[in-house]
């Protein structure tokens, strides 16, 4: 018996999904409560500012990846979710790219960067599915 919904543990996408939102909930603590090693870990600069400004990303990341799991585990979450969520992803992909060619980040910052790529699209995947299912929900409603 698991202890998530069928609906969860029979789309690959969602548990991916999901998967994916608790992970950035987890790494988004480790920036809120110990922003100087993750900072440390992307051989990134580590002073006073730098990592308040990180954990303070940290608290948008618990936020966000949280807002993820919630909604991926209702019944049916509205495509806008799956959209902000993934403009969060690609954002953080293109500001770490951007703090990388700066070199703010060290190399292994890329591999972080590249999996909120690919987050970001699976999110976008996603929230095609649930607004063409939303779509023909109200299709059906109307044509009733």
């Amino acid at each position: 018996m698991s202890v998530l919904p069928a609906r969860v543990t029979h789309d690959p996408l969602r548990l991916v999904l999901l998967v994916i939102g608790a992970v950035t909930v987890l790494t988004g603590v480790c920036q809120l409560f110990a922003p100087g090693p993750v900072l440390d870990l992307l051989s990134a600069d580590s002073t006073g500012i730098s990592r308040h400004l990180f954990a303070t990303v940290g608290m948008f990341m618990v936020v966000v990846g949280g807002l993820l799991v919630q909604g991926l585990l209702t019944p049916d979450p509205p495509p806008y979710l799956l959209l902000w969520a993934g403009l969060q992803k690609f954002g953080a992909f293109a500001l770490v790219g951007v703090g990388v060619l700066r070199d703010l980040f060290g190399p292994l910052a890329l591999l972080v960067a590249f999996f909120d790529l690919a987050t970001a699209l699976l999110c976008w995947l996603m929230g095609r599915r649930l607004a063409s299912r939303t779509g023909e929900a109200r299709t059906a409603g109307a044509a009733g």
